[in-house]
């Protein structure tokens, strides 16, 4: 006996071809499209399947919906993700409805990505780096520390307000100061939430601080990672 798992997503009805040609763009099929009586939407990219149904009042803003897709493969995956929406949309969309967010190692070993439907759903697509699947213990150090909890904060709970919070605090600090790589990331990381927040000026602020941070170029190689989403953020 085989049994398979289907995510069955919520999505405002007025969405439904926004939505399909999000998952175009990213290689999917669109297999069923329904408009009426009911707007529902079946859409499939090798084994991954995804199903949409309609809801008239559905706010994509405060949307907690989403699914978790494993891959062995998971570079290359984020690598055609963003290919694919570049080609849709001109550029890799990294703010706002919709959006895909940066390669992580999570502290849980996996290496995962996260990106938003232009409905609200967050689709993780993710893959083991390790045999331990639990978390990894908080570093001590302050801004190691903080770093760690606002990453588990903003792409695991998906509490940005609580991310934020973490690290306006750090950064208020007057008594210990970040190493430059640490406050560049600490900057990107915040300024990245600030955009998923809506606060674009805050956002664009923090990023111009984080851009202004001397490297050297040892820690410019070790932070090659968040220099890049620094410059996707800034599109």
């Amino acid at each position: 006996m085989a049994e398979t798992t289907i995510p069955m997503l919520p999505c405002r009805s007025s969405l439904i071809q926004p939505v399909v040609d999000f998952y175009t763009a990213l290689g999917f099929r669109t297999t069923y499209l329904q408009k009426s009586p009911y707007v529902y939407a079946v859409v499939e990219r090798g084994a991954v399947e995804l199903q949409l149904y309609g809801m008239k009042d559905y706010d994509p803003a405060a949307s907690h919906s989403g699914c978790y897709v494993l891959t062995d493969d998971v570079d290359a995956l984020h690598t055609a993700f963003r290919a694919g929406l570049k080609a849709a949309h001109g550029r890799v969309p990294t703010r706002g409805l919709p959006r895909i967010g940066p390669l992580k190692d999570m502290s849980y070993g996996v290496r995962q990505f996260l990106m938003t439907d232009p409905t609200g759903n967050t689709i993780r697509v993710g893959q083991p780096i390790s045999e331990d699947q639990s978390h990894r213990r908080a570093p001590k150090e302050t801004f190691a520390r903080a770093l760690h909890m606002a990453d588990l904060f903003a792409d695991s709970k998906q509490d940005l307000p609580g991310a934020a919070k973490i690290i306006d605090r750090v950064l208020g600090l007057t008594d210990e100061t970040p190493t430059p790589v640490q406050k560049v990331r600490l900057l990107v990381l915040r300024g990245d939430i600030a955009q998923r927040m809506g606060e674009t000026e805050r956002a664009a602020g923090l990023l111009a601080e984080a851009a202004a941070v001397r490297l050297g170029p040892d820690e410019s190689e070790s932070a090659a990672d968040t220099l890049a989403r620094l410059a996707d953020l800034r599109g």
